[in-house]
């Protein structure tokens, strides 16, 4: 466009008049002379510029086809997904990597890979390895205890060591979690890169000083684990920028959807540049989960493993309790005895108040039980000091609140009680999920009573997914819910009748009945 412009430009008949003028050809055939310089310069020019465009996208196309192969789904890739009962939904999506060593990765990959014990990936990271290399915005639906941790870093890794990026401050590659536990488990895989192939790691959380996360900030890193507040606070405070943050990981994203951190997020989103990749892992596809990949997402890559509405690892085994509140210490004292009689490892038990956490504690203290106790009230110190305790093998019971129902990933968890049933099924699904990870068997144990009536029917969709054995005294359970839900009344209210019957607050309601 701009040579055709230049063209015109030189063949008007003003710039030919002006030239005649003069009464000087000579002037007429250097002005020619000097405007095919200029077009020449240009067209040299911008040939250069092709063919640097070209290389650019030659070096853009060849990184991303380094590492994999895209071509349309072999029978083969068909039988995978339908034996591991695998939905994908995309184009252009490549096959999934089964087997590490005939892989296409890089030589430090399969060297870290060879390193760490790995022969085989899981399936969340069979199928989103190549998906997550080659570019895409990807969403991954799947159980806890799946391996999704290594299947969104390794791709990570792999950008950073291939892909030249700008200097300046923030990180390169930015993972969100919901909670300190989850961050502080990523962090775990990610210092292995880091020891490995020298990537700068850092994780940020609250409730621990800010001064010594924020000299770490400046003083530069790859990758950034973070909780969303943490992150917003050091954004607000000009400690950090995501100006240079391309690759983006949102962990457990219904999660932190649940927990509210949703506007925290968005301001996260809105600060990295519009040429970024995001990946999406959660264990549910909730509406709002939808709703922010939408937005954020444009045109992604869906892989579901198992279903995406509430389902538990079929490698759990389930058994449901249900009794009185008078004897639900009795209860839980009996299932204690019973597990020990048939040898356990390493026992998680939960309930929903963090003074229970401290009383239960006490208690299993008193008869003898190796038991500690983690709760939001506790110091991030103090946790630390407590999950490495578990995780040694010093204390083999750990009591905790839903603090401990994500991203505590501890080696030996044989057995989950749920002394209290939490408040959604989802949670439940989490909670027991800390046992029977990677394809290990685990045994749950979970407490009710009549006033966990309301969850008693989607506990039984749960228990029906997973094929387990469902008690007569839960089915009764949810039955007595249904009797005793309340009845709309005959006569409904009218619906512009605003009036508070609570007379604490009448007094500031105007007189006016509508």
């Amino acid at each position: 466009m701009a040579l055709n412009v230049l063209k015109s430009f030189i063949q008007r008949n003003d710039l030919i008049k002006l030239v005649l003028k003069d009464g000087k050809k000579t002037h007429q055939s250097k002005a020619y002379s000097l405007a095919t310089n200029t077009v020449n310069r240009v067209k040299a020019n911008c040939i250069v510029l092709q063919k640097n465009v070209a290389i650019s996208q030659l070096t853009s196309f060849s990184f991303r086809n380094q590492f994999y192969s895209i071509q349309t789904a072999e029978e083969s890739q068909r039988e995978y997904c339908n034996e591991n009962n695998i939905t994908i939904i995309g184009n252009d999506v490549p096959n999934a990597v089964r087997d590490i060593e005939s892989s296409n990765f890089p030589v430090y990959i399969k060297d870290f890979l060879k390193e760490q014990g790995f022969t085989k990936p899981t399936i969340i990271q069979a199928q989103s390895w190549p998906i997550a290399v080659s570019g895409k915005n990807f969403v991954g639906i799947a159980q806890t205890g799946t391996g999704k941790t290594l299947a969104y870093l390794l791709p990570a890794v792999i950008q950073l060591k291939e892909k030249k990026a700008r200097k300046g401050r923030g990180p390169r590659v930015l993972v969100l979690a919901p909670t300190r536990e989850l961050a502080r488990q990523i962090e775990v895989v990610a210092k292995e890169f880091q020891r490995l192939l020298n990537i700068r790691c850092l994780c940020i959380y609250g409730g621990v000083s800010r001064t010594g996360q924020a000299d770490q900030l400046k003083a530069g890193v790859d990758i950034l684990i973070a909780t969303p507040g943490r992150l917003n606070d050091f954004i607000i405070s000009k400690i950090t920028t995501l100006s240079r943050c391309t690759y983006v990981v949102l962990d457990e994203a219904d999660r932190m959807l649940d927990m509210g951190f949703e506007p925290q997020i968005r301001q996260a989103l809105e600060e990295v540049p519009y040429d970024r990749q995001i990946l999406m892992f959660s264990a549910t596809w909730p509406k709002e989960v939808q709703h922010l990949a939408k937005d954020y997402l444009g045109e992604f890559v869906q892989v579901n493993v198992g279903s995406t509405e509430l389902s538990a690892n079929h490698n759990i085994q389930q058994h449901i309790h249900v009794c009185e509140q008078e004897t639900k210490m009795d209860k839980f004292k009996s299932i204690m005895h019973d597990v020990s009689g048939q040898g356990f490892g390493k026992i998680l038990v939960f309930t929903n108040t963090k003074k229970f956490v401290d009383t239960l504690t006490l208690m299993l203290k008193r008869n003898g039980w190796p038991a500690v106790g983690i709760h939001g009230d506790k110091t991030q110190s103090q946790r630390d000091t407590i999950i490495d305790k578990f995780r040694s093998g010093n204390a083999n019971i750990l009591v905790a609140t839903d603090v401990a129902a994500r991203g505590l990933d501890v080696d030996g968890v044989t057995h989950v009680i749920n002394y209290d049933f939490p408040n959604t099924s989802e949670d439940y699904i989490h909670r027991i999920g800390r046992t029977g990870r990677l394809q290990n068997t685990g045994i749950a144990h979970t407490i009710l009573t009549s006033e966990n009536a309301r969850q008693a029917k989607s506990l039984i969709e749960v228990l029906k997914e997973a094929n387990q054995e469902i008690p007569e005294e839960l089915h009764q359970l949810a039955r007595e819910n249904i009797k005793t839900k309340p009845q709309p009344s005959r006569y409904a209210p009218n619906k512009y009748n605003n009036y508070n019957s609570n007379r604490k607050w009448n007094k500031f309601r105007s007189q006016k009945m509508y």
